[in-house]
């Protein structure tokens, strides 16, 4: 007689370090998008601060489309499309262009509150000492301007994190979609979404932990 094939399985140690690998490719993927959009986003700040009216009727439109459609419809839409126009990007790369772009949506404003934020008579006296425009952006408005956004810079990126969840959509086997295949197979749901809850724990708890230490050591 053939010995019975059960489909279905108990959760092993395999299991957890399939978990655990792929939240390393969700800390991958959040940093990578992250990091450009974080530079990205500043950028387009100083165009909506500098530019005014002409950034308003530009700039403006293109990112507030990129925050307010929803990130899901964002990835498919992409993810479809783009090889019309010869882009053939594994679901990796498409991630990471979109969470990149989404990020510097939302910095960009926060990035515009921290220019906004240094006072314009703050900025003439660096200028009365010589300091060129240049020279007043980095040594003036980036540190007083960058401290004061620091909190909502932090929120963008936690949030941009668990976002990245989305990205399983297009079949990039991140932390949640490890969680899906690991559920379709052994049947043990609540164990195995607690573990990964865990994980984004794990990889965000640190991280407000290190902004809330770097905001008291500004504050002393």
């Amino acid at each position: 007689m053939e010995p019975t094939i059960s489909f279905f399985s108990g959760f092993t140690p395999n299991d957890l370090l399939f978990l655990g690998e792929a939240a390393l490719r969700t800390l991958w993927i959040s940093v990578l998008s992250i990091s450009i959009g974080t530079v990205l986003g500043v950028f387009f700040g100083w165009i909506l601060f500098e530019g005014k009216w002409a950034a308003a009727l530009t700039v403006a439109p293109v990112l507030d489309i990129f925050r307010s459609v929803p990130l899901i419809i964002q990835l498919v839409l992409f993810y479809n499309f783009a090889p019309i126009v010869g882009l053939n990007l594994d679901p990796f790369a498409s991630g990471v262009v979109i969470l990149t772009i989404y990020t510097a949506a939302l910095v960009a404003n926060v990035a515009r509150g921290g220019i906004e934020a240094v006072g314009t008579p703050m900025r003439r006296a660096a200028r009365s000492l010589g300091m060129s425009y240049w020279q007043d952006l980095r040594h003036v408005v980036l540190p007083i301007g960058g401290r004061a956004v620091f909190p909502a810079w932090v929120g963008v990126a936690l949030g941009v994190m668990k976002d990245s969840a989305l990205v399983s959509v297009l079949g990039y086997v991140e932390l949640l979609k490890a969680s899906q295949i690991l559920i379709t197979r052994t049947q043990e749901p609540f164990l195995i979404l607690s573990i990964a809850g865990a994980f984004y724990f794990a990889l965000s708890y640190p991280i407000s932990r290190y902004a809330a230490s770097l905001e008291k050591r500004w504050a002393q």
